[in-house]
């Protein structure tokens, strides 16, 4: 029986209420997290940072926001998500006002570790959000809230425009202000989810730090983990490093290739909405199998010398990549409600953690594998070896559920 068959009814739009609500404020969420990749240029000019400072700087809250998701998601389960979003988004946009008022580096880098808390809400949403819906239409919900990615793309496109005409101090402010509003809607407009009314009505004792991380000792949330490495980070990295790729091999401008990047962007945050579907439909197991091996063949011909692919045919194939990993990320999150109920909050949180350490580390990996080998296309080289790794992962450990009679919850089939 689900929380939602246990809990008390809810009303006929609760639900849709608290998915889009939600999803609106990851949207925004998001574009907060993704601030320094417009207001960073600036910056460094500014202050004359060099190249590592520079990295450093953009990096920050890319890595603290990774790495505050699975405290973020265990607190969703411990003290409900409407009040841990809330306030996690009051934290981001304080920090992200603070930041307009940062003169020194040191001071801009502290205050990025406060912004990247945006970036942590995605668990918050997750373990929120789930709760609403049946086994049978969570990987649609997850699939729909996971869209906000495409807040990045509103960065992209808005805050040039605002740090010409005032500063990229006003870009923070605004941004800032725009966060603690969406936190204030969602605050009054959305109710406790199901599972947290639940323990709240029975007086459920909070579980242990021991118990909140027991499910991190199965070998399964790893591999779920590592497929959200690909699908999440390797999608973030192509994302910062598709300019860098068309300006080097092609010769494209500076703003042909980040017009793109942020084509490329967009489409790949709303797909997750189909993956999703897809998933609910067709299982997230059938998903992943074909997520992983559309993007085995996609990142095998990408890793052909880079003189050898016509841009034409490079923008197609990286096109199909992105819309692949994209269905890849919604079905990773289908996975975890279905066979971690009681511990969404805690694997979500590991997981989202792992894929945002994707983000950041690959672009890193992109660059110094560049610098060694001379090859542009030695970054899909490394994207093919883990899809490579997870599709063979998940091929024995599926043979061996079957072996030994052990049947997947049926969500995640």
């Amino acid at each position: 029986m689900s929380v939602i068959e246990k809990a008390e009814p809810m009303s006929a739009g609760e639900p849709a209420k608290a998915l889009w609500i939600s999803t609106a404020a990851f949207t925004l969420c998001f574009a907060v997290w993704t601030i320094f990749a417009i207001i960073g240029i600036r910056i460094k000019q500014d202050l004359g940072l060099n190249e590592a400072e520079f990295g450093l700087l953009v990096g920050t809250p890319v890595l603290t926001g990774s790495l505050v998701r699975i405290v973020l998601g265990i607190w969703t389960g411990r003290y409900g998500g409407r009040l841990v979003y809330t306030i996690t988004m009051l934290a981001a946009a304080l920090a992200t006002f603070l930041l307009s008022y940062a003169q020194t580096y040191t001071q801009m880098l502290i205050a990025g570790l406060g912004v990247g808390l945006a970036g942590g809400s995605f668990a918050v949403g997750v373990a929120y959000v789930s709760p609403f819906f049946p086994a049978e239409k969570q990987g649609t919900a997850l699939g729909i809230f996971g869209a906000g990615n495409v807040g990045a793309a509103v960065t992209k496109f808005a805050a040039p425009f605002v740090l010409l005409a005032w500063g990229w101090q006003a870009v923070a402010e605004i941004w800032a202000v725009c966060l603690a509003l969406m936190a204030i809607v969602f605050w009054f407009t959305t109710t406790d989810d199901p599972a947290f009314r639940l323990r709240r009505e029975r007086r459920v004792a909070s579980k242990s730090l021991a118990q909140e991380f027991a499910p991190l000792q199965n070998v399964q949330v790893w591999r779920f983990s590592l497929y959200y490495f690909f699908a999440f980070g390797g999608f973030v990295a192509l994302s910062l490093w598709l300019p860098r790729y068309l300006v080097g091999v092609y010769g494209f401008n500076l703003e042909t290739a980040g017009m793109i990047a942020a084509c490329y962007s967009i489409p790949g945050s709303i797909f997750r909405a189909f993956g999703g579907v897809l998933s609910d439909k067709k299982g997230a197991r059938s998903v992943m199998y074909t997520m992983l091996a559309v993007s085995a063949v996609a990142t095998l011909i990408l890793s052909l010398p880079a003189a050898t692919i016509t841009p034409v045919v490079f923008i197609v194939v990286i096109f199909v990549l992105g819309f692949f990993m994209s269905l890849g990320k919604a079905a990773v999150y289908k996975h975890i409600p279905a066979y971690y109920p009681e511990s969404v909050g805690a694997v979500g949180g590991i997981v989202g953690m792992m894929g945002g350490l994707g983000g950041f580390i690959l672009p890193i990996a992109f660059g110094l594998l560049k610098d060694m080998t001379g090859l542009w296309s030695s970054c899909f080289l490394l994207l093919f070896a883990i899809v490579v790794a997870s599709l063979i992962w998940m091929h024995l450990s599926v043979k061996q559920l079957s072996r030994q009679g052990h049947s997947a919850p049926v969500a995640a089939t």
